[in-house]
């Protein structure tokens, strides 16, 4: 079942970007009979090639093994970092410079200043 799925969905986006089993078969380095097993359902193709095909014709893996798009949140790249310690996106934090670091934490002079003062005076 899941071939059939797989296959109809390569020969299907082929097909919409007018391309040719052997174009296909050029890209991923495979025969064009490998295409047409694949197309046809009698083979599936392994992981990896199901990632470059998804890659070849800019559909997400789950579009090209499912035939259905998933609606969830996208994750920006340039916004969210993956943690695999926490095993989830982070948001990236912005870089500071010295006057961002200033107008966070300028009440921090107060107790510095304090506690200098204070090692200062003690004699």
């Amino acid at each position: 079942m899941m071939a059939i799925i797989i296959g109809e969905q390569i020969k299907k986006l082929r097909k919409e970007q007018n391309k040719s089993q052997d174009w296909l078969a050029e890209q991923l380095f495979f025969s064009r009979q490998a295409i047409s097993k694949w197309e046809s359902g009698d083979f599936v193709p392994d992981v990896e090639t199901c990632e470059r095909l998804s890659k070849i014709f800019n559909v997400s893996l789950d579009y090209l093994i499912s035939g259905i798009e998933t609606s969830g949140p996208k994750i920006d790249p340039q916004e969210f970092i993956y943690d695999p310690n926490k095993n989830k996106y982070i948001r990236k934090r912005e870089e500071m410079n010295g006057w961002q670091f200033f107008a966070m934490y300028w009440w921090l002079l107060f107790p510095i200043g304090g506690f200098i003062d204070f090692v200062l005076n003690i004699r």
